[in-house]
């Protein structure tokens, strides 16, 4: 009988102990997801409501200088025209150091480290924009991201991770860089890339 009790009572402080260590992490993950988006949020300059934005200005105030598009690593484009729509192929953030960023949320990445892999992904596809049409300024509307981030099963904070591409494109188009999204996690992306971006662009016609 004695024996029972405190094997009983043993499995009870255990299922104490792991539902406290379970919201404490759940708490300090939603602090720094808080903290990440905050932070993320006083950086980026006001834009305001009807507000004409210069893209090439603003990529210059950010002190952004667009890569050379990278080229495709299968058989397919960068980007396809139908109508005045022009959908992009999915990005990856750009190499930094010479070396491919790779990693998996909830593993070996923070929810900024991820940020700014977004956040690089998104310079990637301005690139392409760039030069699929030439002046920044033909981007009508950002009108769908696709964000999908590599993640462990534990993760869940996706929308925070595509928050640095969202936040950017705002940066650079205003008003025209708001924009429909998903933001999902994925048990792998190719080459291990934390993030994976695709996007649809309405734009102007060549004036």
């Amino acid at each position: 009988m004695k024996s029972t009790l405190v094997s009983v009572l043993f499995w009870v402080v255990l299922i104490v102990v792991g539902v406290a260590l379970w919201n404490f992490s759940s708490t300090f993950e939603k602090i720094e997801t808080e903290r990440v988006v905050t932070a993320a949020a006083a950086q980026q300059p006001a834009v305001g409501t009807g507000a004409t934005t210069d893209p090439e200005a603003k990529l210059k105030e950010l002190a952004i200088v667009l890569p050379a598009p990278g080229a495709p690593i299968a058989n397919y484009v960068n980007a396809v025209q139908t109508g005045n729509l022009l959908f992009l192929a999915g990005k990856g953030p750009l190499p930094q150091d010479g070396k491919e960023v790779v990693g998996r949320l909830g593993k070996d990445m923070t929810i900024e480290q991820g940020y700014q892999a977004a956040r690089s992904t998104a310079i990637a596809h301005i690139a392409v924009l760039k030069k699929e049409l030439g002046d920044l300024k033909r981007v009508k509307r950002i009108v769908k991201v696709l964000g999908m981030v590599n993640s462990d099963p534990s993760f869940t904070q996706q929308p925070a991770v595509v928050n640095g591409y969202s936040d950017l494109m705002v940066a650079v188009f205003g008003e025209k860089g708001k924009h429909a999204r998903s933001a999902v996690g994925m048990n792998t992306l190719p080459g291990g890339i934390p993030v994976e971006v695709e996007v649809v662009v309405e734009i102007e016609p060549v004036r």
